[in-house]
């Protein structure tokens, strides 16, 4: 195979996939929207054009091989239909990467919140050790390191293991069902994808039969739906029961500092420029999986200390007037909760806007009233409309006003605001000086953080 075509490309996974297939020395093009994607730089900087969706580009191209996300129709897309017609192989992203891992040592990364973070940790600590391992990483950039895809030289493979289904529409197999990793990390086990998944039980269960395919696992031994999988795992945690245990974690110029133990035997102290004692803890499972592989502690510190973050990940888009603004990817509860906490331990006398744009109607409605509490550590809300997926036609009789008055419940200062003008009106009669003003969500959110600026 020569020519591989990806539809859907500008998706995270999908242009990290692109990228590793262009390092490997195929003849890469894509397909997608026109509109305006985080990944369009990334696919830029790999020299790969996405063209817009057409069944002509399949019959121009003759590819090799299809690869489609389970967006924009899966394998129902015009493109994917007009492959299988012509006689060409055409896979889903998850089956896709399974096979390119497949001849590695896989290290898979999994969790429901900060698994992007702990695998660009992991790809940053060996890759600074010298290992040079492949990666493919759902962001658009991890700072420190580079694009979010790499084909290594060593015979090491580190991705994200995504607990979402493969294709809605055809294949309910989790995307991480395809992977058998070597070592396997599990940040967390939380319910969302409430559109896949009708229980916590259910998501669960999908990393148990995750768990009985991987040969070591690494869990956080702090979370109680991850109890399920503490059977013959390593355990990090501030708990002193777990193995790997973070202590002491603390906060000061813009720095995160943090205390780690193995075996009630310390290591020393490690700093990370990534905010939050979640991030204690993802840099403690990265520290974990790396030991396995036989890094040593100080290669593992200094990987840490380069690692600068994943673009959309408390991505500080720049400051004006004494006026900081963020971007930030957090659309669950807990996400929330853990960005706005991250920005109370490092900016802890200034004023916090939160601006969130609500992701998928079936999400929003299921969690409403957790979502009504996570916004506690903001001086000031603005909630905007709900933010559908491709995959949604009903509203299920909820709207971004449905969420303001829930968190009204909670919070005294919640404003709506449809959209971006409607939020930057409001912004401009509310910031003041010394403001962190953070833009959270994973829908069409991601340019707003740049456009305030």
């Amino acid at each position: 195979m020569k020519r591989i075509h990806l539809v859907g490309i500008k998706g995270v996974a999908m242009t990290a996939l692109a990228v590793w297939y262009k390092e490997a020395g195929y003849m890469v093009t894509g397909s997608d929207v026109t509109e305006e994607f985080p990944t369009d730089e990334v696919l830029a900087q790999g020299g790969i054009t996405a063209l817009e969706f057409s069944s002509k580009n399949i019959t121009n191209i003759r590819p090799d091989l299809v690869i489609y996300t389970g967006a924009h129709g899966g394998k129902e897309n015009d493109e994917v239909v007009e492959a299988e017609a012509l006689g060409i192989p055409a896979l889903p992203h998850g089956k896709a990467l399974g096979l390119i891992m497949s001849d590695k040592k896989q290290i898979s990364v999994a969790g429901s919140h900060g698994k992007t973070t702990t695998s660009g940790m992991i790809a940053t600590i060996l890759s600074h050790a010298g290992l040079d391992p492949s990666y493919a990483i759902g962001c658009g950039e991890i700072r420190g390191l580079g694009l979010s895809g790499h084909k290594g030289k060593k015979d090491i493979f580190v991705a994200e293991a995504d607990e979402y289904v493969t294709d809605p529409t055809h294949d309910t197999t989790p995307r991480f069902l395809w992977q058998h990793p070597d070592i396997l990390v599990v940040t967390n086990i939380d319910y969302d994808h409430p559109d896949v998944y009708a229980s916590l039980a259910d998501v669960q269960a999908a990393f148990v039969k995750l768990q009985k395919q991987a040969k070591i696992t690494i869990v956080n031994g702090d979370d109680p739906a991850s109890k399920v999988l503490l059977k013959n795992a390593i355990t990090y945690g501030l708990s002193p029961k777990t193995e790997f245990r973070v202590t002491n974690v603390r906060f000061g110029e813009e720095r995160t500092f943090f205390t780690l133990s193995q075996r009630g035997v310390e290591i020393g102290e490690f700093t990370l420029k990534v905010p939050g004692r979640h991030n204690a803890l993802n840099a403690a499972a990265a520290a974990a999986a790396c030991r396995q592989l036989g890094v040593q502690w100080e290669d593992i510190r200094k990987g840490l200390r380069v690692f600068g973050g994943t673009k959309r990940r408390f991505e500080s888009v720049g400051e004006i007037g004494g006026i900081r603004v963020i971007d930030d990817y957090a659309h669950h509860p807990k996400e929330i909760a853990a960005t706005l906490a991250a920005a109370r331990e490092w900016f802890p006398h200034r004023r916090i806007i939160a601006v969130f744009q609500p992701h998928t109607y079936s999400r929003t409605k299921v969690l409403m009233s957790e979502f009504g509490n996570a916004f506690a550590l903001a001086q000031e809300v603005i909630l905007t409309d709900i933010y559908s997926s491709a995959r949604e036609t009903d509203t299920l009789g909820i709207s971004g006003k449905t969420l303001v008055e829930e968190t009204a419940k909670h919070h005294q200062n919640v404003y709506f605001a449809p959209d971006f003008s409607a939020v930057k009106k409001l912004l401009y009669t509310h910031m003041q000086q010394g403001d962190i003003i953070i833009f959270m969500g994973a829908g069409s959110i991601y340019t707003w953080a740049h456009s305030m600026i």
